[in-house]
């Protein structure tokens, strides 16, 4: 009659992350991002440290994904372009170092990038903290 209290407790934080996401403004949005990219490049090391070739490529590839296609992506460039453009040859700097170490199998690199995006995400974090603004007047080279 019921689901398994597993099913029903996935199911539940499914949502709970749905609503955070659904609710979150467009900083909390950009921080989350940053969150999913540090645990994926601290995964990658894990894996490269582990000689888990396999979980290291996942955890590579789901790093890039959220840097290209979160990070990346969300930059806009017609409010501050210098900026943006500033941030987006960042997040080709980190992708390419980030390749580096998947092919050289070598933490180091994955070590770089995690310092980088632990300086942004903390800038994020007090962005986050101190806007009150709405969603549609937040003015920043990042628009999610």
């Amino acid at each position: 009659m019921y689901t398994p209290s597993s099913v029903a407790a996935k199911a539940y934080a499914s949502v709970g992350l749905e609503s955070g996401v659904m609710s979150a403004s467009p900083a909390q949005l950009i921080t989350l991002l940053y969150e999913g990219a540090e645990l994926s490049l601290r995964m990658a090391i894990r894996h490269i440290q582990d000689h888990d070739i396999e979980k290291k490529s996942a955890a590579i590839g789901k790093a890039t994904r959220i840097i290209l296609d979160g990070l990346r992506a969300a930059l806009d460039m017609r409010h501050n372009s210098e900026l943006a453009a500033q941030l987006d040859a960042l997040y080709g700097y980190m992708v390419k170092r980030i390749m580096d170490a998947h092919v050289a199998n070598t933490v180091e690199p994955l070590e770089e990038v995690l310092g980088l995006l632990q300086e942004l995400h903390g800038a994020w974090r007090q962005i986050a903290v101190t806007s009150h603004a709405p969603a549609q007047t937040l003015s920043h080279p990042i628009a999610a």
